[in-house]
């Protein structure tokens, strides 16, 4: 890292994604296997191992329906089991999940909407997937 970053660093880079019921967004998200932690009230950070972001009790429709986020995967079989044992769209409403399908882009990805519109990516490089 050059020596004018040093001072700089970054600990922690997470997004705040937006929830039209914060109850049930976090019920989704607790189900795909995040961890909450509860940061006071309309907000929670979601984890996943060393990977978080911040869930919060805020909602504008055409922002959510144009935010995405995006989950490289070791293992995107396993990733994608998973969702489709979950049932997400008849149990929470959300558009049906997309199986993994090879983009243009080079990586393999599933398609998943939760309770608010957001997209998620589950992607894995093509020779992993």
């Amino acid at each position: 890292m050059p020596a004018d970053q040093r001072d700089r660093s970054i600990k922690a880079l997470r997004p705040f994604v937006p929830a039209k019921d914060f109850a049930l967004s976090k019920k989704f998200y607790t189900e795909l296997g995040f961890h909450a932690e509860e940061l006071g009230k309309g907000l929670a950070e979601m984890h996943f191992g060393a990977h978080s972001f911040l869930l919060q009790d805020y909602y504008v429709k055409d922002w959510a329906g144009n935010f995405v986020m995006h989950a490289l995967v070791d293992d995107l079989p396993e990733w994608w089991a998973h969702i489709e044992s979950l049932d997400l769209s008849a149990r929470y409403g959300v558009e049906r999940p997309r199986g993994p399908k090879l983009e243009s882009w080079g990586l393999v990805v599933a398609y998943v909407f939760d309770p608010s519109g957001v997209l998620w990516h589950f992607a894995a490089p093509a020779q992993t997937a």
